[in-house]
C-alpha cells in the first residue's frame, strides 16, 4: 500500500513510501484489515509497523484502493506505528 502524499508520487523523486499488505492478521492497532471489498482476492492487513521505502519503478500493478472509512483507519495506524500524537 502506497502511504507517501499524493505530490511525492508525482515528483521526480524515484521512491515512495510503503505498507506491506499481508494475509496475516494480528489485531495490532498498527494494521488495518483490508479485502475484497478494497479490490484484494481475499482478506488482508496492511501492516503499519513495516514502512518501507521502495523504487516507483518496482510498482507497476493497481490492485485496489481504500474507501474514506478505511483511509481513517490507515491514517490512526500509522499515527500509532510512528508514535505521531492525534
Amino acid at each position: 500500500m502506497i502511504v507517501s502524499r499524493q505530490i511525492l508520487i508525482e515528483s521526480r523523486f524515484s521512491t515512495v513510501m510503503c505498507a506491506p499488505v499481508y494475509t496475516a492478521y494480528d489485531g495490532l492497532a498498527t494494521q488495518v484489515p483490508i479485502g475484497v471489498a478494497e479490490g484484494l482476492a481475499h482478506e488482508s492487513s496492511i501492516h503499519c509497523d513495516e514502512v518501507v521505502s521502495l523504487p516507483k519503478s518496482v510498482l507497476t500493478d493497481y490492485i485496489g484502493g481504500l474507501s474514506p472509512h478505511k483511509i481513517l483507519a490507515l491514517d490512526r495506524a500509522l499515527r500509532i506505528a510512528l508514535d505521531i500524537p492525534d
